[in-house]
Formats: C-alpha cells, structure tokens, sequence
C-alpha cells in the first residue's frame, strides 16, 4: 500500500522529468538533516489501581464462536469486510444471526476501520458505515503531493501526514472520541487492532498486555489513534508514537517474556516479540514506540493471535477455561482483501520500470509473510482443536458443571473448529481482476465501494466453510441475550 500510494503522488501529478529529478536531488540533500515530530505521543501511564470495569470482557464465548481477521487495503479493504459482516447477518435463521457469534476481530490498516466501527456500534454499524464512513473523502483531509516544495520536508521527517490529517479526522468523524474504555464497555465483540513496531519489526497490537509492557493505560487511548497506527503506511503518514512508562510499573514484564528469550527452541516471532516487550521496560533501550501499518509485518492480523497461542501455558489459551467447555463450534475467518499480480511486464521482454520493481518487491514481502503466517495458522488451529478436546475429556464432571453452570448434556469430545479464507478468488477470474483494479486508496467512487461490499457479501454467501460452520452451529438458547 505504501509504495502504491507514493507511485499515485509521483505519476499523477503534474511533475516533469527534470522536476522530479530534482526532487529527488533535494531528498538526498535535506534527507540528513531534517527531522520533526508529527505526532507527540497521547499515551498516559498506568493508573495507580486498575479499573476491571475498563478491561476487555472476559469469559464471553458462547456455544458457537466466530472469530474473523480483517485484512489490509485502504477503504477496498474496509469495503469487503463489511460486506461480509452482512453476509454473516443474512446467512441466518430469524431471530439467530451469526452474526451474534462473532467474539473476537483481529485487524490491519484498512480493516481496522470495520473492526474498530462494528466493536463500537455492534449491529447498528449495518446501517451506517457505509454512508458514514465508506463514502466520506478521507484524503480530503490529507496533503495528497509528495513532492510540493512545501511538503519535501514533512516527508523527510517522516510522514507527509500527521495527527491532523487522519487521526483527528477520524476522532471527529468516525469514531466521536470513544477510547479503549468506550469499546471494552460493550464487551462483545473482542477487538485487536495491529500495527507495526517500526523499530523491532513486529507485529503490535492494541491490547492490555502489550500496553502493560509500556507501563501505559490502554483504556484511556484514544481508538481513532489505534486505528490510524494501523493504517499509517510509512512515508505517507507519520508514524503513531507512544511513550514507554517504565518508572510506573506495578511489577515485571509478563512471565512468557522471559521464558521466550532463555528457550533457544522458541519461535521466531516469539523470541522477536519477547525482546520488544522487554525492551519496553528499559529506557536505556525504549523511550518511545514508534508504529506504522500493521501489514508492514502481517497483512492478516493473524500474528498477535498465534503469539497469544504460542505463549499461553494452558491447553485451551487465549480462551478462557470456561469458554473451552462453553464452546462447541468455532469458527475462524481470514478475509482478504489483497492485490493480486498487475502490470503486462510479463508478457514482454522489456521492464519492468524501476517503479513496478519497488511495487511488485514490497507486494512480494507483504504477501510472503501473509502466506506463511496462514499456513502457520491453519496447523495451529488443528492443534488447538486436539489440545482443547484432551482438555475438556480430563476433566472431572463437578469442574465441567462449575464452568458451564451444569454437566447436563455435556460430551467432551462435541467441538469443532473450522478455518476458512473468504477473498477476491472466491469469485471467478474476471470478477477478481476488477476487484484487483480498485486503488488501496483512502476515497473510492461510490461505485467501487459499492463493488467491494457486494464482493465480500457474495465470497462469504458462498464460502464452503461457513456454509459448514452454519450448518453445524447449535441453535441460539430461547431468551439468550444479543452482544
């Protein structure tokens, strides 16, 4: 997305040859010396008594579980999710949506709009994001020319935009203020923002632990500074910085962290992940956080989630024990919204330019490591699965009837889960080139916007793996309370 959205600036702008040279010139000149900061960290320290009120619910998974990732794109992204939220309302009997399901969102860049938008306003958010937020002109409110002599600095220093461009923008109109506090309130459904720690290059998403490991409150974050840190594709936006805390911690970093950096069998994104959170505690190493996209390091959002995983020492984590026996049909959803291959360079013996080498390279990285974090995903989910069941067969019946409230009915081995990908190919190869065509840009004609909901609403209709899930989901208990 960045380099896309940087080749809009350079291409379509009224810069000459000789005028972009020079360009270029002056960065190698001013690129030295020239430094700012566009956006002074808002994060406050942790209060001196926490507020449980104010965390994320916990113990909220119900008999059927939906989880969903939410990928990058700009407002294509944000389109395509969205239609498949509806898809999930409509495929549905009277009175017992899927869509009540949904626990937990896992997001990056321009899916954390839709994530962050359906947290906030639940079902509501079906009849206004897209008139509220999908066809309103963000980049009305951006500096759109890269190489406007006005602007050459702000993009040495970092971003050619700031606070004010986006994240006030998206306070004011989007999301009214609400903090971390405002989106826990509704306990359901679970939101996890990712964006990308520039300096450790890894994944960091907007939860209590990672916020922990700065000393900092997440609940009184602001959720349009979240949502902007995910969506801040470097270059064009400033990065989002926070401020470590170490002087107001209650305690030491999270137990996992320095078992991680003294297992030399621990993964790579573990050990990774470990070394940032430590080096948040320590000011001779970490005084400030500086984040950009969540695609920079995983275009999925799936990252935080296999962390979570990987580091948790129960047979059933991230879930709660009760959840594990609460539990029956599990249901987890990557949707992607991503580009696929462009350009004609690969039917001539010419090219590509050097531009289209700087696309297709970042693109290449992008979704190499989206790749690989699915497939890596996909085996945990079959793990998980096996690990839950053992789990729920052990235990003795008065521990299963404390955690679920009663043993009536209960079999320890009736659990399913189920993983899927809902994307552009679900749709056949002349529908996915025209989704492929849509800019990752951050204001799409009505028609493209239009285009991409009903392109997630149909590859979700008509995704084998909800169509499954659905199938097997235990009916909604009678007088059983929506999110």
């Amino acid at each position: 997305m960045m380099l896309r959205f940087l080749s809009h600036f350079w291409c379509s702008g009224p810069f000459k040859p000789a005028l972009r040279a020079s360009a270029v010139l002056a960065w190698l000149l001013l690129g030295a010396c020239t430094t700012s900061v566009h956006n002074a960290s808002r994060n406050v320290a942790l209060p001196a008594v926490d507020d449980p009120a104010a965390k994320p619910a916990r113990d909220i998974a119900g008999t059927n579980l939906v989880a969903l990732s939410f990928s990058g794109g700009g407002l294509r992204a944000a389109a395509f999710s969205f239609g498949v939220l509806k898809a999930l309302d409509a495929n549905s009997k009277p009175g017992d949506s899927v869509l009540d399901d949904v626990t937990l969102i896992s997001s990056v860049s321009g899916g954390s709009l839709t994530a962050a938008y359906y947290g906030l306003h639940g079902k509501q958010a079906l009849d206004t994001f897209r008139s509220k937020v999908l066809l309103r002109d963000m980049e009305a409110s951006m500096r759109m020319s890269a190489f406007a002599p006005e602007n050459f600095f702000r993009v040495l220093a970092g971003g050619l935009n700031d606070r004010a461009n986006l994240v006030n923008w998206l306070d004011q109109h989007v999301f009214e203020g609400a903090s971390f506090a405002t989106l826990y309130a509704r306990r359901k459904p679970d939101v996890w923002i990712n964006a990308s720690d520039l300096y450790h290059r890894t994944p960091f998403p907007f939860i209590p632990p990672m916020f922990h490991a700065l000393c900092s409150d997440l609940t009184q974050f602001s959720v349009a500074e979240a949502v902007s840190a995910s969506m801040a594709v470097p270059l064009v936006f400033s990065p989002i910085v926070l401020k470590t805390f170490p002087e107001k911690c209650p305690g030491p970093v999270e137990p996992w962290v320095e078992r991680a950096l003294s297992d030399p069998g621990a993964s790579k994104i573990v050990h990774a992940s470990a070394q940032a959170m430590k080096g948040y505690r320590d000011p001779a190493k970490v005084r400030y956080v500086k984040l950009v996209d969540g695609g920079v390091t995983d275009n999925f959002g799936l990252s935080s989630i296999l962390l979570g995983r990987a580091v948790s020492r129960s047979p059933y984590g991230p879930l709660t024990a009760r959840d594990a026996v609460t539990v029956q049909r599990m249901l987890f959803l990557v949707v992607d919204a991503g580009r696929g291959p462009s350009g004609d360079w690969a039917l001539v013996p010419d090219g590509p330019s050097g531009l289209d080498v700087a696309l297709a390279a970042t693109d290449s990285a992008i979704d190499s490591a989206a790749r690989v974090g699915f497939d890596a995903f996909r085996k945990m989910m079959q793990e998980w699965q096996t690990s839950v069941t053992e789990f729920r067969c052990k235990l003795p019946l008065a521990e299963v009837a404390r955690l679920r409230g009663s043993a009536e009915g209960w079999d320890c081995r009736d659990i399913q889960f189920h993983f899927g990908l809902v994307s552009f190919a679900d749709l056949g190869v002349a529908r996915e080139a025209e989704l492929n065509a849509i800019p990752t840009r951050l204001s799409l004609p009505t028609k493209n916007i239009d285009d991409a909901i009903a392109a997630g609403f149909d590859a979700a209709s008509g995704n084998a793996t909800l169509k499954n899930y659905v199938q097997q989901r235990k009916p909604k208990p009678v007088n059983a309370p929506s999110p």
